[in-house]
C-alpha cells in the first residue's frame, strides 16, 4: 500500500514492515531464504524469530520431527523468545536490522508489504480446515462441516484463561474426590464422592461436541483369571490411569475396605469392569494417594489408609507382570500425607508437591530419582505457592500445571506452573469468587485441539459439589522468563536399559539447594529394542545426540543474544532519557541563572530607591524647618504691624506727636 516518506522516518507498525520487506520477509513462506543469503545465520534466524514474533505472536507450532537443521533453527528462535510482547519484537528487529545495515531505510521501496504467516494458526478469529480424526473403533471420520469443527474445545480462543463452555446432555451428578482420564477425544469420569456418599457411574464428555452421556456397565468378571460378574464398588480418592485399551482403578476409600490394594480394570470395548490379579506384596489399603504411570510401571505414593493413618511408602506395580514391589528409597521422604500431587518429568524424576496432613497442608517439593531411588528435596524458585491439598495437576512438556485445593480455610484461586527442568513457579491466571476451581478434590486432564494442548478441569468441593467443566489453553510461555537461561531437555529424552551395550549419556548438574540436587540427562533416542543395539546404530544415536546438545547449545546462544540486545536497548533508552535530563538541568541552570540575574538588579534597584526615600525624608523635614521659619516670620511681622497701628492712635489721643513728620500747610 501507498504511504507518505518523511525525512524522519516511518512510525510503527509501519516502520516494521517496511524493515520486514527490506529484509525479505513478508512474501511467500520461501521468501526467508533470501535474509539467509543477505546476513549472517545467527542474525538471519534472529530476524526470523523476531518477525513470527511480531507478526504471529508467541511460538504455538510443534518442534520439526524431521531431522531438518534449517527449520529445527528457525523453531528454536522463534520459540526462545517466549512471552516477548509483539511491540517489542517489531522494535527489536528495527534495531537489528539498523545495526547490520544502516542505510535500508534509504533503500527500502516505496510501499510496505503486509506480513503473511506461514504457520498454521488459531487465534480465535480464523480457524483451519477440518482434520481427519481417530474414532473408537479405530475407523477414520471426516468432518464435513467447519462449523462442527469450532464445536467443543474448538470454541476455545483465548489462552491462559479459564473459560466455562456450553455443556449439552445431562451433566453427571455433582462430585469430589474422583477419577479422570482421558481417551482420544473423549474424557472419562469415574467414582468420587457426594454429599458423604460413594459414587460408582462412570460418565463420559466428548471434548469435541461437549457432550455428557453416562457408560452403561456391563457384567463382567472377578479376575481376569474367573467368570464371576462383578461391578465395580463406589470409592472415591482413586487414581483413573489408561493403559493399552483399558481404564486401571488404583486404591481409594470404599464402604467396605479391603485389606491391600485392588487394581480393577474397565474395557473400554466391552464396558465391563474387571479385577486384575496382582502378585508379590501389595500395599495396604488407602486412598488419597497419588499414582504416576512411569512407562511400563505405575508409581504410588502415600495416601491414608482406612484407620485414618497417613503414609509415606513408596510401591512400584510392574503392569506387564502385574508384580508389586515396595521401594526402600534412600534419602529423607516426604512426610506422611494425603491429597498431594505428582508428576515425572524426562521419564526418571518423580515429583511429590503439596499434600496435607490431619492438622495442616503442605507446599514443599520432594523429588525421586528413579534410577537411583533416592529422594531429595531441592529449592523452589519464582513464585512460591502457598500451601495446599486436594488440588490437581497435569503437565504439558516440561511445565506441570496445577490447579485448586484447599487449607482449611479457603479454596486456592490461582492456578500455578512449574518448570520441572529449572523448578521455577509462575502464575498462569487467578479465578475470582467462590468458583469450583478454587475447590479440593478436583479432577484436572490433558486434551488436544487442533495440535494445541487442552486443560479441562471438572468437579470439586468447596462448600457445595460441583459438576461443572471449565477449560484453559495454555500459551505455552506460563513459565517465568528466568533470567537463567535455561538448557530444557529435548522431546527425544527417552531412558534406556541395555545391559550389555552401553550407551553415553550428556550429564548437567545443577545446585538445587543444601537438601538436595537433580541431574537432568539428555540421553539418546532408540526406536529398536535396545537389548539388541548394534554398534553402528550406537554410533548414529551418539550423533544425533550430539547434534541435539548442538541444537540446544545454539538455543542458549541465541537467547543470550537476545538477553543482550534487550541489555542494549535499555541501555539505549537510559542514555537517551539521560541525555534529555540533562539538557532539561542545563536549561533549568539557565533560567536559574537568569532569575539570580534578575534578582541581583532587582536588589540594586531597591538600593537604590531607599536612597531616595532616606533623602526625601531629609528634604521633608528641611522643608518642615522653612515651614516653621516662614510662619514664624510671618506671624513676628504681623504682631509688629498691629503695635504700629495701636501707637499712632494712642499717641493721638494723649497729645504725644507723632513719630511722623507734619508737613504745615
Amino acid at each position: 500500500m501507498a504511504m507518505a516518506r518523511a525525512s524522519s522516518g516511518l512510525a510503527y507498525p509501519e516502520r516494521f514492515y517496511a524493515a520486514a520487506s527490506y529484509a525479505g520477509f513478508g512474501g511467500s513462506p520461501s521468501s526467508s531464504k533470501g535474509v539467509i543469503s543477505k546476513f549472517q545465520n545467527d542474525v538471519a534466524l534472529l530476524l526470523y524469530g523476531l518477525y513470527q514474533q511480531a507478526t504471529v505472536g508467541p511460538c504455538n507450532v510443534p518442534k520439526p520431527r524431521a531431522w531438518n537443521p534449517v527449520e529445527s533453527s528457525k523453531w528454536t528462535s522463534w520459540n526462545g523468545l517466549g512471552n516477548m510482547a509483539s511491540t517489542e519484537a517489531m522494535r527489536l528487529f528495527v534495531k537489528i536490522l539498523e545495526e547490520e545495515d544502516p542505510g535500508w531505510y534509504s533503500r527500502v521501496p516505496e510501499y510496505v508489504v503486509e506480513p503473511v504467516v506461514d504457520v498454521e494458526m488459531n487465534n480465535g478469529d480464523s480457524f483451519p480446515e477440518p482434520k481427519t480424526i481417530s474414532a473408537e473403533n479405530g475407523s477414520l471420520l471426516e468432518t464435513q462441516d467447519k462449523d462442527v469443527v469450532l464445536e467443543g474445545l474448538g470454541s476455545v480462543g483465548v489462552y491462559d484463561q479459564w473459560i466455562a463452555p456450553s455443556i449439552s446432555g445431562q451433566r453427571p451428578k455433582a462430585r469430589y474426590e474422583h477419577g479422570a482420564a482421558v481417551v482420544q477425544d473423549k474424557m472419562y469420569i469415574f467414582g468420587g464422592n457426594h454429599n458423604g456418599r460413594y459414587l460408582n457411574d462412570l460418565q463420559v464428555l466428548d471434548l469435541r461436541s461437549l457432550t455428557w452421556s453416562k457408560v452403561e456397565i456391563r457384567a463382567g468378571t472377578e479376575s481376569s483369571e474367573s467368570s464371576s460378574p462383578v461391578l465395580s464398588a463406589p470409592c472415591a480418592g482413586h487414581s483413573l490411569i489408561l493403559w493399552e485399551n483399558k481404564l486401571l482403578s488404583i486404591a481409594g476409600h470404599t464402604k467396605d475396605p479391603s485389606e491391600t490394594v485392588t487394581v480393577k480394570a474397565f474395557d473400554l470395548q466391552t464396558c465391563t469392569w474387571s479385577t486384575l490379579t496382582t502378585y508379590g506384596k501389595a500395599p495396604v489399603s488407602r486412598g488419597g494417594q497419588s499414582v504416576t504411570l512411569v512407562g511400563t510401571t505405575l508409581v504410588m505414593f502415600g495416601g491414608e489408609d482406612a484407620k485414618r493413618s497417613l503414609l509415606n511408602d513408596l510401591h512400584v506395580l510392574d503392569l506387564e507382570t502385574m508384580t508389586w514391589d515396595e521401594i526402600d528409597a534412600v534419602g529423607v521422604p516426604p512426610s506422611p500425607r494425603s491429597d498431594h500431587a505428582a508428576a515425572v518429568h524426562a521419564e526418571r524424576y518423580l515429583l511429590i508437591f503439596g499434600g496435607g496432613s490431619h492438622a495442616t497442608c503442605f507446599n514443599d517439593l520432594h523429588v525421586l530419582d528413579l534410577q537411583s531411588m533416592e529422594w531429595s528435596r531441592p529449592t523452589q524458585q519464582g513464585e512460591i505457592p502457598t500451601p495446599r491439598a486436594g488440588h490437581a495437576g497435569v503437565t504439558v512438556g516440561e511445565n506441570w500445571f496445577i490447579v485448586g485445593g484447599g487449607d482449611n480455610k479457603s479454596g486456592v484461586s490461582e492456578t500455578i506452573v512449574l518448570n520441572m527442568s529449572t523448578l521455577i513457579w509462575s502464575v498462569v491466571t487467578t479465578v475470582q469468587g467462590r468458583v469450583p476451581l478454587a475447590s479440593e478434590g478436583l479432577s484436572l486432564v490433558l486434551s488436544s485441539y487442533n495440535g494445541e494442548d487442552i486443560l479441562v478441569s471438572f468437579g470439586g468441593y468447596n462448600g457445595r459439589y460441583s459438576n461443572e467443566v471449565h477449560v484453559l489453553k495454555p500459551s505455552h510461555k506460563s513459565t517465568l522468563q528466568s533470567k537463567i537461561m535455561e538448557s530444557p531437555i529435548p522431546d527425544s529424552v527417552a531412558a534406556l536399559h541395555n545391559a550389555t551395550n552401553a550407551t553415553r549419556d550428556v550429564e548437567y548438574e545443577f545446585e538445587a539447594g543444601q537438601e538436595g540436587k537433580i541431574r537432568e540427562i539428555v540421553m539418546d533416542n532408540v526406536d529398536s529394542n535396545p537389548m539388541n543395539i548394534k554398534s553402528k546404530e550406537s554410533s548414529d544415536q551418539l550423533i544425533a545426540a550430539l547434534k541435539a546438545e548442538k541444537e540446544e547449545l545454539e538455543a542458549s546462544l541465541t537467547k543470550e543474544q537476545l538477553q543482550s540486545l534487550k541489555l542494549k536497548q535499555e541501555l539505549t533508552e537510559a542514555e537517551t532519557r539521560t541525555t534529555d535530563l540533562t539538557k532539561e538541568l542545563q536549561s533549568v541552570r539557565g533560567q536559574l541563572a537568569a532569575e539570580q540575574s534578575r534578582c541581583f538588579k532587582l536588589e540594586v534597584d531597591v538600593a537604590e530607591l531607599r536612597q531616595k526615600v532616606q533623602a526625601m525624608d531629609t528634604l521633608q523635614k528641611e522643608l518642615e524647618l522653612l515651614q516653621r521659619q516662614k510662619a514664624a516670620s510671618e506671624q513676628a511681622a504681623l504682631n509688629a504691624k498691629q503695635r504700629q497701628s495701636s501707637g499712632g492712635v494712642w499717641g493721638w489721643l494723649a497729645g504725644t506727636p507723632s513719630n511722623q513728620k507734619i508737613v504745615d500747610i
